[in-house]
């Protein structure tokens, strides 16, 4: 049963979860920092793809909105009674649909409206359709998301063993073409970092993270803590 219970994680993060399952996973929690962490990360994960992706209505939606309540029958309709069957009229559901028909149509506006603030940065890969995710629990949580349609790469770590003073750690992206540096981590808080995001070159296949002098180096000087296969 335990076994299964790591695979929740995903649903659980977005409340997908039955509620006696849901207990049951909750019990596992308490004993499993690695669900937990993933927990964690996963709703943040949500949480950045549901600002990418939000929009305020226009004016437009509510003055029009108001403006069908204007019309729209607030009491029931009188009621007939014949031989004691009771007879409603229908009127009130035809206006009361009319009106979330224009509710609708005005969300649906706005959703496909070109004029709509696209997401940027981290939100914007985050969000790409073409987004893909590998995590690795070696030596903590790391997270990389990789998008060749924007042509960038995101890396967040959490949970990386602490440093000796006058270390950072660093981000490296590696392939054919070579190493390359995408940056240093950014503390944000006591067990995560800042997430890195770089631009993506071509034939790169892994992530590896380094501990590094403060300022960073031009190149590894030390074996990778953490190394992440993008295959």
């Amino acid at each position: 049963m335990t076994a299964e219970l790591h695979t929740l994680t995903g649903a659980y993060a977005v409340d997908a979860v039955p509620a006696e399952e849901a207990a049951a996973f909750e019990r596992h929690l308490r004993g499993c920092p690695a669900c937990g962490q993933e927990v964690r990360e996963l709703r943040e994960t949500a949480a950045r793809l549901g600002r990418a992706l939000a929009t305020a209505p226009p004016p437009r939606l509510r003055e029009a909105t108001l403006k069908r309540v204007a019309h729209t029958r607030q009491w029931p309709p009188s009621i007939a009674r014949r031989s004691g069957v009771v007879k409603t009229r229908v009127a009130l559901w035809g206006a009361a649909a009319a009106a979330v028909g224009a509710l609708v149509f005005g969300l649906v506006t706005t959703n496909t409206d070109p004029a709509r603030p696209q997401p940027t940065g981290v939100d914007a890969v985050l969000a790409a359709p073409d987004a893909s995710t590998v995590k690795s629990a070696e030596r903590g949580t790391t997270t990389v998301v990789t998008s060749r349609s924007q042509g960038k790469i995101v890396v967040l770590a959490g949970e990386l063993p602490p440093l000796a003073a006058g270390k950072a750690y660093q981000v490296w992206l590696i392939g054919a073409s070579g190493v390359h540096s995408a940056g240093l981590l950014a503390p944000d808080g006591p067990h995560r970092t800042h997430p890195v995001l770089t631009d993506l070159p071509d034939g790169i296949d892994r992530v590896g993270i380094t501990a590094e002098p403060a300022g960073g180096s031009p190149a590894p000087t030390v074996p990778a803590v953490v190394m992440v296969d993008l295959a």
